[in-house]
């Protein structure tokens, strides 16, 4: 489907020179004199090479329509995770390299949501943020509360973040699933 270049937004999968290309980041310009431009990050879906591309806000691109699919997470093998389909109670083996680096976020029955790009699964997103129990925390430094500081800790499964001073071993923390950055305490 062609659309205008100042329609694109993050998120969006354009076909660009025979390449399916995600769209990390948008910003226009408008300069002084002349049109507006836009400039768009975009990264490879199948290389993983990202790269940027100006157009004139007048320009058509074609956007690649993308289905979502949620599904929940059953358990990891090897080099592939199985999730199943919620629709209709399918299994679907997945490779790990889609969530390479996230791995550790997994939870049994976790609801995740699959991006399927001409009967292809392109990306698996997780929840926005995600609860985690603090295994053991670094001890605080008298005076390092006066500023704001963070210290080491590490999670029941495994994974290793700064948390403010204040978070301490057995206590259950939200963590955003994108960057992996401690955001507050779990209200629950």
């Amino acid at each position: 489907m062609k659309i205008n270049a100042n329609l694109i937004k993050t998120g969006n999968v354009l076909k660009h020179k025979d390449k399916m290309l995600e769209v990390l980041n948008t910003s226009v310009i408008k300069p002084g004199k002349g049109g507006a431009f836009i400039q768009v990050e975009m990264r490879d879906i199948k290389t993983g090479v990202k790269f940027n591309e100006r157009w004139r806000t007048s320009d058509n691109v074609e956007k690649i329509s993308v289905n979502e699919q949620e599904v929940t997470f059953l358990y990891i093998e090897n080099e592939s995770f199985t999730v199943m389909n919620n629709q209709n109670f399918e299994q679907m083996t997945i490779s790990s390299n889609l969530i390479s680096g996230k791995e550790k976020l997994l939870e049994d029955g976790m609801k995740l949501i699959l991006e399927i790009v001409d009967e292809k699964i392109t990306k698996v997103k997780f929840p926005k943020n995600i609860k985690v129990k603090i295994k053991n925390a670094d001890a605080v430094v008298k005076g390092q509360t006066a500023s704001s500081s963070y210290k080491n800790a590490t999670t029941t499964n495994e994974l290793k973040i700064l948390v403010p001073p204040h978070v301490k071993e057995g206590e259950i923390v939200l963590i955003s699933s994108e960057t992996l950055h401690y955001i507050e305490k779990a209200k629950d």
